[in-house]
């Protein structure tokens, strides 16, 4: 029997930033039941002491997005007991009954750690302690997380490594691709965005978030290895200063985009690149864009991430190159444009969001099941054995 709980989801990342994993599956998940949510707050000076609001908007019938708005100068603990305040609240406005918690950051347990629930998860998408400006109680409050968490789920094979030993059920669950999307960038029939258009090819292109993940200087090597280069650099610059971005005649920075308007972009691209740096910040990553590139039909050039170089580079879909050789794979790619396209295609017709989350709400459905016998409205003590863990990891996507 289906579970048709709502779902309450906790993400540090904006509905509205670039539409990302969160973004992927929680869209899906809307398809068959309520779900909510629920954005970092915002600080309005313009609000008055104990004004703290909650703006609730519709995406969909079923999808709402939540953003608390509070009042400025309110510390951490004050700033939590506003939003507990508000989201009990919107559980009653909404008649939110026992739903699915689901947690994207640890954080928002100061305000939600004490609501109903049918099951809690813990989908750990990145490292988010290792990113610049990271909150100081992250760590602590992650350790809480996973001790309530019915379920963990990892963004990559890295992550899954990392907390595999530290809860009795936790599941890989790698970056996924909306293959139909990003295929249509092949199709050669989109019309050029005007603002690409004027840039001369051969171009190379990167579209996500622009922060300390990019390495700056190998972005500058690769603009001076070869000035007919063209890098053309989708979106948003964040947590670093604008005015540390390379500036090159031959790079260009677009600024952000939308998910909808992606394909058209990489219509025009020659080569896909992932510029990332080696750092604490980068050790955990699984790029949505590895697949979304492939997907489009683009010879991509990475550096050695681990879980991009496990399955891609080893399965010769992806060209891996640190800082010596980078340009050195970019010409490569251009010479020989389809040289690594069967193994790419493979890989993508392998995995898609929509087996990601199917396989994501099968466990949770477990859980629920579970719990309706035992009549626990506290997260589950393990059941499980090693062996049956082990299984249940193995069924889950992975590339």
């Amino acid at each position: 029997m289906k579970s048709t709980a709502d779902v309450v989801c906790f993400s540090h990342l904006r509905w509205d930033f670039v539409f990302q994993r969160p973004n992927h599956l929680i869209s899906r998940c809307a398809l068959e039941r309520r779900a909510f949510f629920w954005e970092e707050p915002i600080v309005d000076p313009s609000l008055p002491p104990g004004g703290a609001r909650l703006d609730i908007r519709a995406v969909t019938g079923t999808l709402r997005v939540a953003t608390p708005r509070l009042p400025a100068g309110l510390d951490a603990e004050a700033a939590e007991r506003e939003q507990r305040r508000l989201l009990d609240a919107m559980m009653a406005e909404h008649a939110i009954r026992a739903p699915v918690l689901w947690f994207y950051t640890p954080m928002a347990l100061g305000f939600a750690a004490h609501a109903p629930a049918c099951a809690v998860v813990y989908d750990c998408m990145d490292e988010l302690s290792a990113f610049l400006g990271a909150p100081p109680a992250l760590v602590a409050r992650e350790a809480e997380l996973l001790q309530r968490a019915d379920l963990v789920f990892t963004g990559g094979r890295s992550l899954y490594e990392a907390k595999r030993l530290r809860h009795a059920r936790v599941y890989p669950f790698p970056s996924s691709v909306d293959r139909a999307h990003f295929f249509r960038a092949r199709v050669g029939r989109l019309a050029e965005p005007a603002d690409q258009a004027e840039i001369p090819r051969p171009r190379l292109g990167y579209c996500g978030v622009i922060d300390e993940r990019i390495d700056l200087a190998l972005l500058a090597a690769i603009a001076e290895a070869e000035p007919s280069w063209q890098i053309v650099m989708l979106g948003p610059v964040v947590k670093i200063d604008p005015a540390s971005l390379p500036q090159r005649r031959n790079i260009h920075y677009l600024g952000q985009r939308s998910y909808a308007d992606l394909p058209a972009y990489l219509t025009g691209w020659s080569v896909a690149l992932m510029p990332f740096a080696q750092n604490d910040a980068t050790r955990y990553i699984s790029p949505t864009k590895t697949l979304e590139y492939l997907a489009a039909g683009k010879p991509v050039v990475s550096t050695p991430i681990r879980d991009v170089v496990t399955p891609y580079g080893e399965r010769g879909a992806v060209r891996i190159a640190d800082r010596t050789t980078f340009a050195r794979q970019i010409a490569a790619a251009l010479a020989a444009p389809g040289a690594m396209s069967l193994a790419a295609d493979a890989l993508v017709a392998r995995t898609s969001w929509d087996r990601t989350w199917r396989e994501m709400w099968s466990l949770v459905e477990g859980v629920v099941r579970r719990r309706a016998r035992s009549g626990a409205e506290a997260p589950l003590p393990p059941t499980e054995t090693a062996d049956e863990s082990a299984e249940g990891r193995r069924s889950c996507s992975t590339i």
